[in-house]
């Protein structure tokens, strides 16, 4: 390396940026939170389990501290932990949906440690609550960190009902202020967004409404806040969807698909010059 380079690595002093909370704790925390709603992932010893999980509440209560002061975090922890049982069962019911939905599903164990769509989802449930106690920094920190692993992207403020099911879910996105039904499905790269990405909008509704017993095909894109898919409906792979439609409804492109036989084709001259 050079005097000069040396030189200008020395001069190079970046302001800090102070982070009150630990990112790699909460990564823990994630895996351990997931880990203890479903003791299938690991060994079959439940002290352990709680053991694991009394360490992550105390790591997760010295994180709340960074942005919250002592008693306003006893008061979240505690709140935290009373809605555990409540979230456990709730995913183990979406956990059998995914069971009864895909065909390729031969077991609740194989959905609770394979499945990408139901990963997300744990942790969505989660962090939603936490986003409901007053810690969407970490909320979202969560969520991050599950968009990373399987690549679906889920606001912790969404709000989303019983028993979604999200097969494949690679690129599957779901703003802020999404509301999605019970018993929806959605395929791999569905956009739940806004319709503009304006700093003013922050405190309106900008996502849409999915009502129950919908189904959204691969890479449909769906936005804006006033857009209201009505209940049992279909939305087909590809659609782009900026407003609203009612119950039932069949929404689909109209792609002309033009097939040809290549078994008589004649193969062109190939002059090399």
């Amino acid at each position: 390396m050079t005097e000069r380079a040396l030189e200008l690595i020395k001069q190079f002093n970046p302001k800090p940026v102070e982070i009150p909370i630990n990112k790699c704790e909460l990564e823990e925390i994630v895996e351990v939170l997931y880990t203890s709603m479903f003791p299938v992932c690991e060994c079959k010893n439940s002290t352990s389990f709680r053991d694991g999980l009394i360490v992550a509440i105390e790591k997760l209560h010295r994180n709340i501290e960074g942005v919250k002061d002592t008693e306003t975090a006893d008061q979240i922890i505690e709140s935290f932990l009373e809605s555990l049982p409540a979230i456990h069962q709730r995913l183990y019911e979406d956990a059998h949906c995914y069971l009864q939905s895909d065909p390729a599903a031969k077991s609740l164990e194989e959905v609770i440690l394979t499945y990408p769509g139901f990963f997300a989802l744990s942790i969505h449930r989660i962090a939603h609550k936490l986003h409901e106690l007053g810690v969407p920094l970490i909320a979202r920190h969560f969520s991050e960190y599950a968009h990373s692993k399987v690549g679906i992207d889920i606001h912790p403020a969404a709000k989303i009902g019983k028993n979604l099911f999200m097969d494949h879910g690679t690129g599957i996105v779901i703003g802020e202020t999404t509301e999605i039904g019970d018993n929806v499905k959605i395929y791999q790269g569905v956009t739940l967004g806004a319709l503009f990405v304006e700093k003013k909008l922050s405190d309106i509704k900008r996502h849409p409404t999915v009502e129950d017993n919908v189904v959204i095909y691969a890479n449909a894109t769906i936005l804006g806040g006033k857009t209201v898919i009505g209940h049992n409906s279909t939305i087909g792979g590809g659609s782009w969807l900026t407003q609203s439609v009612i119950p039932y409804s069949l929404v689909y492109n109209s792609v002309d698909v033009k097939i040809r036989t290549v078994k008589s084709f004649v193969e062109p001259h190939d002059f090399v010059i």
